[in-house]
């Protein structure tokens, strides 16, 4: 007969557990300390899984359903009453087990952490668009840059504001000029004819004949001095104006010398750029994808690793497995009779390869053909079954040619923050990446822009190091997770949430930990417990069990000689416990 273990009162200050009978409980009676950290341990099997899932999270969560609408309960599914008298003092209940819960090949470490959310919003807000042809910052040009370039100019210097004359919709210059004049403009420019002024009515009465070249709309003169909140206001309005007319490009002529061309378009280098916005950034969106993987960063195509599946091997040792057979042998010695030609090293193992060498050997070039060239030899013969056959036997799922694996579109990698796109920092393991962020230097602008955001990542990114995940990238799929990994994940996204007045249960988050982690993971959970919530663990660990404020025995053995709490208490009422299999080892009475 087991001895019924000292509980605390029942209150409003515990949840209180009356006739448990799940599996193999035995009519249980247990209270649970509320904003406590909670330790639930005993043998394998004794009914642990049984009390804490079974019991508390099913009736925790059956609440919370039953607490919506009769509309929102259509959508969930059935959730049957635990096998239990009644539960007092129940809050909406969380539980982080230790199972991968999402198979999409979507989701990522950083979706799952919604720190990919904070780069996306990071990237819109504060991202510089770089030319990839000239490598210079693409910008567009507002009204105020314009005063501020005119208020820079010397004192005395003679500016003109004007746009290029167009025409449009096949209509011709006089025909142009008429609705000009209708819209209220008075004059055009020409530099073809000797940097002058033409009044618009004398071109149309045929009094100034003017050709076609170098032709602009004149908006405004004006002459650069101390100018006054009107004089400011004026230039605006005539600059805004060529913008519009010119659909968005202003065009400045300082002393009837020198050009100055103004664009409010996101171009440069002959290239309109896309402005940066989330979507751009998101591998979710069909706007920010990449358009030949759709997001996913993977494409079915000739897999590297079926074609040269020991890179021990050189070339010439026969590494390429396409490559043999007296046919298809003559590939591989071709391209050693020609290796000496580009200097190609034949002997080298393909591991040691340098990057420009193996893009070689898969491209080819002027004088030798590379593997591509071979595959695209067996697609144009795929009428013959060998060549069918050959095909698939080197066929998988391979890097997508068009974003490298980054999944987005090639617009959203112009895109920088500390000279880094977004794709470069999901490719660092979680810990550099925080060093990153130590490092990163923004202007003051900047920095009142990402402010809230880089507050949120830095919360974030430090909770996954404190739950021993540093090694992980925000760019590693989450269905190749293990369970541990994935509800350490879920452990740091909840933490961010800031819920309050909340029932956490864990399954066993410390397995596979080191101490120094085991250490940081106690102290994510009682950050968790400080915010105002109930956290439940089911643990084995010792230092769990130091740290805890309640620790609950389950037992005495498995199965049906288990379902029962064999002791309650803190710490050293565990030990003291002669009743507590778990105390006995823990005071050393009982040893492996």
């Amino acid at each position: 007969m087991v001895a019924i273990p000292t509980q605390p009162e029942v209150s409003d200050e515990v949840i209180f557990i009356k006739g448990a009978r799940m599996h193999n409980l035995k009519n249980v009676d247990v209270a649970i300390p509320r904003n406590k950290l909670v330790v639930v341990t005993g043998v394998s099997g004794s009914g642990k899984s049984s009390l804490t899932m079974d019991t508390l999270f099913a009736e925790g969560q059956r609440r919370y359903a039953e607490s919506l609408s009769a509309y929102a309960r259509q959508f969930l599914m059935r959730m049957d009453k635990p096998d239990v008298d009644y539960i007092r003092g129940i809050c909406p209940a969380i539980a982080i087990e230790q199972k991968v819960t999402t198979r999409t090949p979507r989701s990522t470490v950083g979706s799952m952490t919604e720190i990919y959310e904070y780069l996306r919003l990071l990237y819109a807000r504060i991202g510089r668009t770089f030319s990839p042809v000239s490598g210079k910052e693409v910008k567009k040009d507002s009204v105020s840059d314009v005063v501020d370039y005119i208020q820079s100019l010397a004192h005395g210097t003679k500016v003109q504001i004007m746009v290029q004359l167009v025409t449009r919709y096949g209509r011709g210059l006089t025909e142009e000029l008429d609705i000009l004049m209708h819209k209220g403009f008075t004059r055009v420019y020409s530099r073809a004819e000797g940097n002058k002024a033409f009044r618009i009515e004398d071109i149309l009465s045929g009094e100034t004949l003017v050709g076609e070249k170098e032709l602009y709309i004149l908006i405004d003169r004006i002459v650069v001095k101390d100018f006054d909140e009107d004089d400011i206001h004026r230039l605006a309005d005539s600059i805004q104006t060529g913008f519009y007319e010119s659909e968005g490009e202003c065009i400045l002529e300082t002393n009837s010398l020198e050009l100055h061309t103004f664009n409010n378009r996101f171009e440069a280098d002959g290239m309109v750029f896309e402005e940066p916005s989330p979507n751009l950034f998101s591998f979710n969106n069909p706007y920010g994808a990449c358009p030949q993987c759709e997001g996913f960063g993977q494409v079915l195509g000739i897999d590297d690793d079926l074609v040269i599946p020991d890179k021990r091997l050189s070339v010439y040792e026969g590494a390429i497995a396409c490559w043999k057979g007296e046919k298809m042998g003559e590939w591989q010695k071709a391209f050693i009779r020609n290796a000496a030609k580009f200097d190609f090293p034949v002997h080298k193992p393909v591991a040691a390869l340098s990057e420009s060498e193996y893009d070689l050997l898969w491209n080819g070039n002027s004088k030798v053909s590379g593997i591509r060239d071979f595959f695209d030899m067996v697609s144009q013969n795929l009428y013959k079954i060998q060549y069918r056959i050959m095909q698939a036997r080197y066929r998988g799922k391979t890097s997508c040619p068009t974003c490298k694996g980054t999944r987005l579109r090639p617009e959203a990698l112009y895109v920088k923050v500390a000279n880094a796109t977004i794709a470069n920092l999901l490719s660092l393991p979680a810990s550099d990446l925080y060093e990153w962020f130590e490092h990163l230097e923004l202007s003051a602008h900047e920095q009142a822009v990402a402010k809230r955001i880089l507050l949120e990542i830095d919360q974030r990114m430090k909770t996954l190091l404190e739950v021993g995940l540093g090694y992980l990238t925000l760019n590693r799929l989450a269905n190749t997770l293990s369970g541990g990994e994935s509800q350490r994940i879920q452990l740091t996204k909840f933490l961010g949430s800031n819920l309050t007045d909340s029932l956490y249960i864990l399954d066993e988050p410390s397995i596979g930990l080191h101490s120094r982690d085991t250490e940081r993971l106690i102290g994510v959970l009682k950050s968790l417990r400080d915010l105002g919530n109930t956290v439940v663990v089911v643990e084995h660990d010792e230092m769990m069990m130091r740290e805890a404020d309640y620790i609950i025995d389950m037992g005495p053995l498995a199965s049906h000689l288990g379902g029962e709490v064999v002791a309650a208490g803190n710490y050293e009422e565990i030990i003291g416990n002669k009743m507590s299999l778990t105390g006995q080892y823990l005071s050393g009475a009982l040893s492996i």
